[in-house]
């Protein structure tokens, strides 16, 4: 690559470079680095003509250090001058990360991963914990979530606009916004810092080897980017300009089952009750633009403007076949048991539904920020921050059924033939559901009854579909101050602030049934109109054949169908609108002292945080039934707020060795606030009727009243945590660390019934006749006593080099962790494990870079844990998923200097090259599979050229 390193690497013999690595024997610093106020190496603002000290004066031999082997020394850079527990990404050059995607690369670091949504890695777990026990920061700024809770989706953020990735593992008071598990900051290129002119472009072919599962989806793919940096005004005016578009498409075979019928061993063997498999085709677009401003008018002082925009869309097409086998009363004849699971079988008189479903997840995500920085030539510093962050969100769910006939019973039936195991369930079939003559527009099934909108719109005979909009909007505003003084000698400075955060979000449902406009008499069915038909969609995988394709959007749009709100209380119990302000104060000391011949660093300090966090929501209520038949739904409003406070300290020690041997300790109080969807003021019910004594009797029937509520009042998950590491650098090339953590759970969310007596509920009428009993049982999340998680995590960065010169530009870079979790969260029953929780964690790469050519090879695995997943209706859901190993490759070559094409470098990337499928199963059952997802491999070609 162009404006690349260049360096005087140290030769090291073999043998004396084992003897250091047993004995943590000397070895000098291999570079200069370039600091931060602060004292910390900054890579993004790095120059690229940075001297390494040479071990032997007369080797004054130049190496090119460029790409990933510079990534990786600056990250190890970065690790090694942090006195806390961090791992980091730097880019390879200006808007190159090491992978396509954050989270991909972010995945690659010791103790963390990632879980795959749609083929693609989008959400992080740290040490054991989903992705909403951690928080992420955009330079240093907390950030909202396209998300329903807390967790962001990293491919909201395009690779292209980062130059750096930081993840803490141990928290400081001056880190604000810290996660229990961790906290992601994303950082973008500071151009005063980088110091230089830059104009980079880049483009990318990817190509999908599953092909085009549906008619009208793609199976390639592009994506373009382009960043200039500049300095203006004798260095005193910078500027950063980045943007990135991408069009790609991801194809997945997807097998659902509903669930899996029967008991064993006292029952009838367990078998496949119902399934929903479909083949998904995705377009993912997105435009990302970046922008930052900085002025430095004086030496002393620094301001800077930053922007963030991202308009992120996701559109897919599901088309499959969902059978009612076992659940939909299916006769079963043939079957075949082993140890109480049937492997096959034959389900006769099945009424399959085929399904055309329409996914649209828009989202615009805005992110804004003003800092000016003070830095006295008496050692007071002062910093002022203001940011905003926003995201809206729209997730639309459009469903549409056709089948052979409207109702049960009515049109033409299949025999259908399975075969089950660990991979899930194979069919066969008779009927042709590509015959748009005999698939037509209908309720195959009836499901959903007759319906009759608040306005009179009607559906009879059943519904066609159903209309789910989920609107969710969330904004987040943060002000922060802090004041530092300098001082030398055991205490090295001494810094306090105050930070006010305000964010709110809110989730509105917008729900409706799909009906047949021509179905008036509750009796039509309607073939898809020539003009919207698609061909077929090939269901060979499951065994089931070519399936009708049209497009339920285009005839929605059409007026085709039509739209009857949902007016049932179940749609406004879904709402939530939570509010949080936060206030937090911090007073944070660095320590800097000299111990014999090493050094002590770290800091200590504490954190205060005043939270108020107010939730609105909804109970409805039944108020009778229209004079046109519908149903009369009210809503009694609820709102409620709690306040408390959180003192969180935490320490970090660092004590560097001349042999670049570091020990470091933390010790810390962790928070994370409770899931945003746990805290809504919302209560839906159901009621079970009792009757004593039969409808005869002298004793009236008894309503007993069972619902589910968010917890407006749930305080934090709350931890104390240590952290013990010992590492061993070499210079800055490499290192091998050995890290322990343990955390004791002080409060843990679960769920619990618990009673609540009628009289403070409004409920709605049961019935004539029928009383209700005096206490209603509430499923609710509360505060519970936790557990502890403890861990050890094995990382290195070990470049060849560092043991025989003649081994130059190879390496290894990875980490394996191992984590145990004892948590009871429920008391009384036996400990489980925390969603995003996997015992193995993984990770490894293999790498050759040299004279312009790279080659790595990179392989993640995790073992089994709980994931989350879109449910019914969109709603996030989660389950046990299996465990999954991930290799990836990428070879590229890079034109050197005084080339005729000195600053173009290509690349050749292959991901998920074993096919490696995502598999959900019922817990302690392998066999009961309830998800198995392909999503095929992915090739991508591209090119940067900088100049």
């Amino acid at each position: 690559m162009t404006n690349s390193t260049d360096t005087r690497r140290r030769t090291l013999m073999a043998g004396a470079a084992l003897v250091a690595l047993a004995l943590g024997g000397a070895t000098p610093a291999l570079a200069q680095d370039q600091r931060r106020p602060d004292g910390t190496v900054d890579p993004a603002g790095q120059a690229d003509d940075v001297d390494l000290a040479s071990a032997d004066p007369q080797d004054q031999g130049e190496i090119l250090v460029t790409g990933f082997r510079r990534s990786l020394e600056n990250a190890v850079v970065e690790k090694k001058e942090r006195d806390q527990i961090v791992e980091s990404i730097s880019a390879e050059d200006i808007g190159k990360l090491p992978d396509v995607s954050i989270a991909e690369s972010i995945a690659r670091l010791p103790g963390l991963t990632s879980q795959r949504v749609s083929g693609r890695s989008n959400a992080i777990s740290i040490r054991g914990f989903a992705p909403d026990f951690s928080t992420t920061l955009l330079n240093g700024r907390e950030q909202t979530s396209t998300g329903d809770n807390r967790a962001v989706e990293y491919d909201q953020y395009p690779s292209e606009i980062m130059s750096q990735v930081l993840v803490y593992k141990t928290p400081m008071a001056s880190l604000v916004g810290q996660g229990l598990s961790g906290t992601v900051d994303l950082r973008t290129i500071r151009p005063l810092a980088f110091g230089r002119r830059a104009i980079s472009v880049g483009g990318r072919g990817t190509y999908a080897d599953l092909g085009k599962l549906n008619v009208d989806s793609n199976k390639y793919g592009w994506r373009v980017n382009g960043t200039y940096v500049d300095q203006f005004a004798n260095d005193t005016i910078g500027v950063v300009l980045s943007a990135s578009y991408l069009d790609e498409p991801y194809q997945i075979q997807e097998f659902n089952a509903w669930g899996y019928a029967g008991t064993t061993p006292a029952g009838p063997p367990v078998v496949i009750g119902g399934s929903k498999s479909y083949v998904t085709s995705t377009q993912l677009k997105r435009l990302g633009l970046q922008g930052t401003l900085e002025w430095q008018p004086a030496p002393q002082f620094t301001t800077s403007i930053d922007g963030f925009y991202s308009d992120f869309k996701d559109d897919q097409i599901k088309r499959g076949v969902e059978l009612p086998l076992a659940f939909g009363g299916a006769p079963l004849s043939g079957a075949t048991a082993s140890d109480g699971f049937v492997t096959s079988g034959t389900y006769s008189n099945v009424e399959g539904v085929v399904r055309n479903d329409a996914f649209q997840r828009h989202a615009k995500l805005y992110s804004f920020g003003w800092n000016g920085k003070y830095e006295g030539d008496d050692g007071w510093n002062a910093t002022f921050d203001v940011s905003m962050s926003k995201t809206d969100r729209n997730e639309l769910v459009l469903e549409s059924n056709a089948g052979t006939g409207r109702g049960a019973g009515v049109g033409a039936t299949d025999t259908i033939g399975f075969m089950s195991d660990a991979n899930g369930t194979r069919f066969s079939h008779q009927l042709n559901y590509g015959d748009y003559n005999t698939i037509l527009l209908t309720s195959p099934l009836g499901w959903g009854g007759d319906q009759t909108a608040v306005d009179g719109r009607r559906i009879r005979g059943g519904q066609d579909g159903y209309y789910n909009n989920r609107i969710i909007e969330d904004e987040l505003w943060q002000y922060r101050m802090e004041v530092e003084k300098e001082l030398d000698g055991f205490l090295g400075g001494i810094r306090a602030g105050l930070n006010y955060t305000d964010r709110t979000k809110a989730l509105t449902p917008d729900e409706a049934f799909l009906g047949l406009v021509a179905n008036t008499d509750g009796l039509t069915s309607v073939a898809v109109p020539s003009q919207y038909q698609l061909g077929t969609t090939d269901l060979t995988y499951l065994g089931l054949g070519p399936v009708i394709s049209y497009d339920p959007v285009a005839l929605l749009e059409a007026g085709i169908y039509q739209l009857v709100p949902n007016p049932y209380g179940d749609v406004v119990v879904k709402s939530y609108d939570i509010s949080e302000k936060l206030m937090t104060a911090y007073w944070q000391a660095d320590i800097d002292a000299e111990l014999g011949s090493s050094l002590l660093t770290g800091n200590f300090g504490v954190q205060a945080i005043w939270t108020g966090q107010n939730s609105n929501g909804a109970t409805a209520t039944f108020l009778g039934t229209n004079p046109n038949g519908s149903p009369n739904i009210g809503a009694t409003q609820r709102r409620s707020s709690v306040d408390y406070v959180d003192v969180l300290p935490s320490l970090n020690l660092s004590l560097r060795f001349p042999s670049d041997f570091v020990i470091r300790a933390g010790a810390a109080r962790e928070i994370i606030r409770p899931r945003l969807d746990d805290m809504r003021a919302s209560l839906s019910f159901d009621y079970t009727i009792v009757d004593p004594d039969g409808p005869a009797g002298p004793q009236p029937a008894v309503a007993f009243a069972t619902g589910r509520s968010g917890n407006p009042e749930l305080r934090p998950w709350r931890a104390n945590a240590f952290d013990l590491t010992f590492e061993k650098y070499f210079g800055n090339q490499g290192y091998v660390a050995l890290q322990l953590f343990y955390k004791d759970l002080k409060t843990y969310i679960y769920n619990q019934d618990v009673e609540i007596p009628t009289s403070e509920l409004t409920l709605a009428n049961p019935g004539s006749g029928i009383v209700l009993a005096p206490s209603v049982e509430v499923n609710v999340p509360i505060n519970g006593t936790g557990g502890s998680l403890y861990g050890a995590e094995l990382a290195a960065t070990l470049p060849f080099s560092v043991f025989a010169n003649a081994l130059d530009g190879f390496g290894v870079t990875g980490g394996l962790s191992y984590t145990k979790t004892q948590i009871e969260p429920t008391p009384g029953e036996d400990p489980e494990d925390i969603p995003g929780y996997s015992k193995w964690v993984a990770n490894g790469t293999a790498f050759f870079e040299k004279w312009g050519f790279s080659a790595r090879a990179s392989v993640r695995y995790r073992s089994s844990f709980v994931g989350e997943v879109s449910g019914f209706g969109a709603a996030r859901t989660r389950r046990r998923a299996a465990s999954e190993t991930i290799v990836d490759a990428q070879i590229g070559y890079d034109f050197q200097p005084g080339s005729s094409l000195e600053g173009l470098s290509l690349f050749l990337q292959g991901q998920n090259l074993t096919d490696e499928p995502f598999v959900t199963f019922d817990p302690g059952e392998r066999l009961r599979v309830i998800d198995f997802q392909r999503y095929g491999r992915r090739f991508l070609a591209g090119f940067t050229f900088k100049f």
